[in-house]
């Protein structure tokens, strides 16, 4: 290989390096941590492109670039167009199954992961727990990973557990999102859209707007979380 060859794969290489470094920082930090589906693709089809664009030289780097830059904004769009539409949130990222619920194993949950049950007592060692009928309940996240909330007797002790009966635990119910009410999640809670409202009401919530999240636990206590993009926030981890 030629010096000048050498020197233009170095180009290359940097040029890559730098559009892809650019891309990450626009599309968020999940692009470098857990990803869901479409993201695994999106970043497998750019990886391929840039390398693509690096070791062969007969290409012309413009097209590689444009290639990746095309993706870059592709993702972009879907992250944004997601963020502003359940529905398409869904299509995209996929919702969470729930593998393991009241402490009974879901065959139905497994078989609509795609996920054996070697797989899943392999994520349940390596979240701590070796013995399945300590979980209450199992959920497979849309990135792949396995969050467990363990049965009553099995959490780590707390200073409010100290002297007192520990409380019966379970899964909230997301009953607004984004402004929108999630009507099926009321149905499963044997609650209507108007009880909420009226809820909502007391609280000094007179509509939806401004309503990032409301949540509804087992004990039917409200958490309504506001959006706040007019916050500071005070970043102490740099």
């Amino acid at each position: 290989m030629k010096w000048v060859e050498l020197i233009d794969v170095f180009i290359r290489a940097i040029t890559s390096l730098i559009l892809l470094f650019l891309i990450t920082k626009v599309l968020g930090k999940k692009q470098v941590s857990e990803l869901s589906m479409f993201d695994y693709v999106i970043g497998i089809s750019i990886g391929n492109f840039a390398a693509e664009m690096t070791v062969n030289l007969d290409s012309q780097i413009i097209n590689g670039l444009f290639a990746v830059l095309i993706f870059g904004i592709i993702a972009y769009f879907v992250s944004y167009i997601s963020m502003k539409s359940i529905i398409l949130r869904r299509f995209f990222m996929g919702t969470p199954t729930i593998i393991i619920q009241d402490g009974r194993l879901l065959d139905k949950g497994l078989k609509k992961s795609k996920l054996d049950i070697n797989d899943l007592l392999e994520q349940c060692r390596a979240k701590g727990y070796f013995d399945i009928s300590q979980i209450e309940y199992a959920i497979l996240e849309t990135n792949g990973s396995l969050s467990i909330l363990p049965k009553s007797n099995f959490r780590p002790i707390n200073g409010n557990d100290m002297n007192l009966d520990i409380p019966k635990i379970g899964l909230c119910a997301n009953v607004v999102i984004d402004e929108k009410i999630m009507t099926n999640n009321l149905k499963i809670i044997k609650k209507d859209e108007k009880w909420l409202r009226q809820q909502l009401k007391v609280k000094g919530y007179k509509n939806l707007n401004n309503l990032l999240l409301v949540t509804i636990d087992i004990d039917n206590k409200i958490n309504i979380y506001e959006k706040n993009d007019n916050i500071n926030i005070k970043n102490i981890l740099e």
